[in-house]
């Protein structure tokens, strides 16, 4: 719904349980830290096209939590309204790059001469949006280039007033009208946002600029033309088609390409399989049923409405699904699991310390999990944890004093029952159990991969098959590791619903093809 100061508010679809959650302000903070810890590199390259070398960062324990928030802060909400050769020379090229294999993100410019940004390329969201010069009063504005339009030879005023609001925060300004850039395109007077407030802490710690949305413009906020349409219009280029490949290699720098107006043969392998764009908004298809180890699920098997959406890290589907996939692979929330190691580890030693009559907010100074002296807790003081933010072992040491505090005061309020220690025990483990995962993130035994089924989408009469490999995020560090289930639950009712999210997980599996001048969207196995 547009209103007449093109308000859209988008948090009535997909929004993810849990989204609208008051974050721990710690977990902000370690979000913080590591953006700081974290720099990429660009540059031209000898072939005309503008490309992005993705720096990785490896992942590890101390940026687990970041990642998990990251993952969940890209996860945009989004609004009820649904809302080919190399050879050819209309063909453009944008390098992705690649962050902790949650944002995929490239340079474009704006202005004459160009300014540079780096924007997240969004099938699920259709207006571009930078930060602007006349934005004061957001401090996340202050952590990006800002679009100067003063310094724009090219720059005409719209000045009209938006608003867009998304799950994980909003974002206002107004319209205005200048050249685009993307790669060696030049895509003449389009209409973007200029932000003048970013209201969100999520976009304090991103690692892109601004969005660039690629989705059709039944979705655009204020009903202004996405890019690609002005550069079909323009003549820019001679297929209107584009397609992404997203790098899901750790081990290579680069993220991944967008090209636009044709696709690289290189990226896949065999034949796309198409099919027909059934709602114009999202890029929405039908597809079939959902296979786990080659059995259907039966939920699907009259058919499913679902989205590709590269501003969306992972797989989403209803909750009676995902539910069957983390049974079959074996997966619990991450939260529980983190808890149940600290009361595995550390619950005989807590114990012991209470018995003897341990104050219980010294417990965990004791035992070395946290640094406070039980003047007060350090999950709460927010000053304590900037000072530590030089030190980024502080991420993973706040999660476990966090869980130990909790468990100190399960613990205790057991020991006052005259409990025995195995019912202690045992009784926080089960609190451990019903712990919610605030954004819905459940881990799976890493030594169990090889052994986990493969998941199938059946999507045009084809079968789109992804292994344990592709669906599971591991997190190492040295002897240690965490793994991810790239499957987390959102029910969307009908008559949009039951609804399917195909996110990065299953992009950087099939190289995607969105063919805009036939309305239809081709998977082709990615190479």
């Amino acid at each position: 719904m547009i209103s007449g100061n093109c308000h859209k508010d988008q948090n009535s679809l997909f929004m993810v349980p849990g989204s609208f959650f008051k974050m721990d302000q710690k977990y902000l903070l370690w979000c913080i830290c590591f953006w700081f810890f974290t720099c990429s590199l660009l540059h031209a390259s000898s072939d005309g096209f503008l490309r992005v070398k993705l720096k990785k960062r490896p992942l590890d324990h101390n940026t687990l939590d970041a990642a998990r928030i990251v993952r969940k802060e890209n996860m945009h909400s989004h609004n009820n309204a649904f809302h080919h050769n190399l050879e050819d020379s209309d063909i453009d090229i944008v390098s992705l790059k690649n962050y902790m294999d949650a944002q995929y993100f490239g340079e474009i410019g704006i202005g004459s001469p160009p300014q540079n940004f780096s924007v997240i390329f969004d099938t699920g969201s259709s207006n571009l949006w930078v930060p602007s010069s006349k934005c004061f009063f957001s401090v996340p504005c202050y952590f990006h280039h800002k679009y100067k339009s003063g310094s724009s030879s090219t720059y005409r005023k719209n000045g009209k007033s938006c608003k867009i609001t998304y799950g994980s925060g909003t974002i206002s300004g107004f319209f205005s009208q200048d050249t685009v850039q993307v790669g060696d395109l030049v895509v003449k007077d389009q209409i973007f946002i200029e932000a003048t407030k970013e209201s969100s802490l999520s976009f304090l710690l991103a690692k892109f600029d601004g969005i660039l949305g690629l989705g059709f413009q039944e979705i655009s906020v204020g009903n202004y033309p996405p890019i690609w349409y002005n550069m079909a219009k323009q003549g820019l280029i001679e297929n209107e088609v584009f397609s992404f490949w997203l790098n899901r290699d750790t081990d290579d720098m680069n993220g991944g390409e967008i090209v636009f107006g044709g696709v690289d043969s290189k990226h896949y392998k065999g034949d796309h399989t198409y099919v027909s764009v059934s709602h114009k908004g999202y890029w929405q298809f039908e597809m079939g049923d959902f296979l786990i180890d080659g059995q259907s699920t039966g939920f699907c098997s009259g058919g499913c409405s679902a989205i590709v959406d590269s501003g969306t890290s992972l797989l989403t589907g209803p909750t009676t699904i995902i539910a069957q996939v983390n049974h079959a692979i074996g997966a619990e929330g991450i939260v529980s699991m983190e808890c149940k190691e600290i009361v595995n580890e550390y619950g005989e030693m807590i114990l012991e310390l209470l018995i003897a009559e341990t104050r219980p907010v010294k417990v965990c100074r004791k035992i070395g999990l946290c640094e406070f002296d039980g003047a007060q807790y350090v999950s709460t003081d927010i000053q304590s944890v900037l000072e530590k933010q030089k030190d980024k072992t502080s991420v993973n040491q706040d999660v476990l004093c966090t869980f130990c505090e909790m468990a100190v005061i399960w613990i205790e309020n057991q020991l006052r029952q005259n409990q025995t220690k195995e019912h202690i025990l045992a009784y926080a483990n089960e609190i451990c159990e019903r712990l919610p995962s605030p954004m819905g993130e459940s881990a799976v035994d890493c030594n169990q991969i090889a052994s986990m089924p493969n998941v199938a989408f059946t999507i045009g009469k084809r079968t789109f098959s992804l292994t344990p490999k592709e669906y599971v995020l591991k997190v190492e560090q040295g002897g240690t590791a965490v793994c991810l289930s790239g499957f987390t639950a959102i029910d969307i009712p009908p008559p949009q619903g039951p609804l399917w999210i195909l996110g990065d997980v299953f992009m950087g599996a099939y190289h995607t093809v969105f063919d805009f001048g036939n309305n239809s969207i081709g998977f082709a196995e990615s190479a």
